[in-house]
């Protein structure tokens, strides 16, 4: 039974095998066009932790101004 996806950068569909090259994408093209889009920081993932005040210990700044 083969899958069928949708190339990220574009949405066609792409069949999910060993055949498909460049899998999830459809195209080298659109491989790289996401590859430049995680570059360029378009693409990212999020982070949920809080910095402590250990990671960053100034307040305001004033603070950064005198270091």
């Amino acid at each position: 039974m083969n899958t069928i996806v949708k190339c990220p950068a574009c949405q066609k569909q792409v069949e999910w095998s060993e055949l498909s090259a460049f899998r999830p994408f459809c195209s080298e093209r659109c491989r790289l066009i996401d590859l430049g889009d995680w570059a360029s920081e378009k693409h990212a993932i999020a982070d949920e932790t809080i910095p402590t005040t250990e990671e960053f210990p100034f307040s305001s700044s004033e603070d950064i101004d005198s270091f």
